[in-house]
């Protein structure tokens, strides 16, 4: 199991570029299945998540060429969907949550899906009701395999229809939306996420001759159509390595610049950041943080402690949370936590308590922060990266402590980060990758 080992109070400088989008390149790398044509995808992160999903789509038939380490064109022209049966695939796809969102895509187009019991996160419940709710409002009916562990999901035709979600999920969107584009008439998608990963999905199959309408809204209009064409499309910057590396500024008292963040599409992300205490400067599409001495959490205008939870989008993304959670330890003043969805994401707070941050943990959900503005330093310790999120602020905490800390398991964070070593060594981190 490789390990991180990292030395503190090192100050970063200079500039970074975002990666992909981990959360959007899974749902358009999974759309490729939509047509025989040629797709084009730019800016693909170089991470585990998205590598493992295109093995898959390899193995399932998709011609995959690389034009460059981020770029790749995919043609799925002769796709072998008894592939689908076989152990191979269903040991492969459950390992990797984004697995799902070949479900949408293959019922689509072959009248039939498997949808293995996902891996990725340990976070908490992450139900798959949504999904296939969605696909059984379209026409398909499905078995559950307790023995291996699948969903098998088939329809002789897809039939658009009304369909109210019971909660704004956004692969469970994603997922509806790429089964109904080839379905017969229209299906209206009403509670759906609007998130930027969903919008660019959408503007992409659009441009394949799909008929979207509403896109950032919470209502969508489907009319289907008999088959798409190929397109080219560039993925957006991954929105939590923006926050991040704000946080990672932040905490290490550093002067870097963010460039080419699509300012556009953070929504309240920098304003959160902003409510910590973080001066941040928008050069175009690029942003600075300037190196901070203190910075201190604005409480409410009537005066009432700050609190921060996640909410659908345009809200504050759930991803987030971890990050603002360990910048807050080092802020000036206090900030009420709260993670509505997950139930088990806060519980990597028992680290950062030993390293030396004054936290309640109330409950599963929300932790009470209480910053001295850098009086009391975290000091280095051994732990373990628990999730994607977690494991990057565990690495933001290693990189502001005092001392050596070791960071295991960090297979959870190359899940989701590209290089983060690499990028945050030319800075002037001081990080060492160990077996």
């Amino acid at each position: 199991m490789s390990s991180f080992e990292v030395i503190g109070g090192r100050k970063l400088k200079g500039e970074i570029q975002p990666q992909g989008a981990k959360n959007e390149a899974l749902q358009i790398l999974s759309a490729v299945l939509l047509t025989k044509e040629k797709v084009i995808i730019h800016n693909i992160p170089h991470i585990v998540d998205v590598q493992l999903l295109i093995e898959l789509l390899k193995d399932i038939g998709v011609k995959t060429t690389f034009i460059n380490e981020h770029s790749c064109s995919f043609i799925a022209d002769d796709i072998n969907t008894e592939y689908l049966d076989s152990p191979e695939f269903r040991g492969k796809a459950s390992r990797l949550r984004g697995s799902v969102m070949l479900t949408g895509p293959l019922l689509a187009r072959f009248k039939r899906a498997i949808m293995p019991k996902p891996g990725g996160d340990k976070i908490g419940r992450r139900r798959l009701d949504t999904h296939i709710k969605g696909f059984e409002r379209l026409g398909a009916t499905f078995i559950y395999d307790e023995e291996v562990g699948c969903f098998e999901l088939k329809a002789e035709r897809l039939v658009g229809k009304f369909i109210l979600l019971d909660e704004p999920s956004v692969t469970g969107t994603a997922n509806i939306i790429m089964a109904s584009v080839l379905a017969e008439g229209k299906t209206s998608i009403y509670n759906a996420a609007c998130e930027p990963y969903i919008q660019q999905l959408s503007k992409m199959l659009n441009r394949m001759g799909a008929k979207i309408y509403g896109v950032g809204s919470n209502l969508l209009y489907i009319e289907g159509v008999p088959s798409l064409k190929g397109t080219e499309h560039t993925i957006l910057p991954d929105m939590i390595e923006v926050g991040s590396f704000i946080g990672m500024a932040a905490m290490t008292q550093s002067e870097i610049t963010i460039k080419n963040a699509a300012v556009g599409s953070l929504g309240v992300i920098p304003e959160k950041f902003e409510q910590l205490g973080i001066n941040l400067e928008f050069r175009g599409d690029d942003i600075f943080i300037p190196e901070q001495e203190v910075y201190e959490i604005q409480p409410f205008f009537d005066g009432t402690v700050l609190t921060i939870y996640d909410h659908p989008w345009p809200g504050f993304t759930p991803d987030l949370l971890s990050i603002v959670l360990v910048v807050a330890t080092q802020a000036k003043g206090n900030v009420i936590i709260h993670q509505k969805m997950f139930e088990s994401r806060l519980f990597f707070v028992d680290k950062l308590i030993e390293m030396g941050a004054q936290i309640i943990l109330c409950d599963p959900h929300r932790a009470a922060v209480i910053g001295w503005g850098r009086q009391m330093k975290l000091k280095g310790i051994t732990m373990t990266s628990p999730d994607i999120r977690a494991g990057v602020a565990l690495l933001m905490a290693a990189m502001s402590a005092e001392g050596k800390s070791v960071i295991q398991n960090i297979a959870q964070i190359d899940r989701g980060y590209e290089y983060i070593d690499q990028r945050l060594n030319a800075l002037g981190a001081e990080i060492k990758r160990i077996a």
